[in-house]
């Protein structure tokens, strides 16, 4: 069983090759957006949401070099806020409330979503446009909804949740690397 798992996520990195200029223009674009002194917001629900705080917290703390702090926020971190918004609002708004009111033009929000079906990803999507907020989405299966909904995807070719989200492990890893090798 687990060598199944093992070959299966062997296939997917495999196939997720093709992402490899998306990933470097995507990490591009993280690093321009804070060196031109705005902030990153992420957003994702359930493993999504883990890969969003990670994102956010690896450049407010650091990933493997000793550097200065960076502006990332993980929308998905704030309990008390989440179940504001959730109670007054409804649940769809989670994310998309809080590009309202932390967002700037300049900023760039990066979601992560396994299906691409997640309303309240797709009405934060909606938010940034709006506010002239950059996005990154980070998909997989078909894109779901939110596939091009954002200036910027990534979809991983395949169906498996946990494949899916393994590699999204892999692309926000990436991202770092790229991001502390250029400092």
């Amino acid at each position: 069983m687990i060598q199944d798992h093992l070959h299966d996520l062997i296939a997917t990195l495999q196939r997720s090759q093709t992402l490899v200029p998306s990933i470097e223009a995507t990490g591009a674009e993280i690093r321009r957006t804070i060196q031109s002194g705005h902030k990153l917001l992420t957003a994702g629900n359930g493993g999504s949401a883990a890969d969003a705080m990670h994102l956010a917290e690896e450049l407010v703390g650091r990933f493997s070099k000793e550097r200065p702090s960076y502006p990332a926020i993980a929308l998905c971190a704030d309990a008390t806020l989440l179940t504001c918004i959730a109670n007054d609002y409804g649940f769809e708004h989670l994310f998309s409330r809080q590009v309202e009111g932390l967002g700037q033009a300049g900023d760039l929000l990066v979601v992560f979503s396994t299906s691409g079906k997640s309303p309240n990803l797709i009405a934060a999507l909606h938010s940034a446009r709006a506010r002239q907020i950059k996005s990154i989405a980070v998909l997989g299966k078909d894109g779901g909804a939110a596939k091009g909904l954002a200036d910027y995807e990534l979809i991983v070719p395949s169906n498996s949740t946990a494949r899916i989200q393994e590699v999204h492990t892999f692309i926000l890893h990436s991202w770092l690397n790229l991001f502390e090798a250029d400092l």
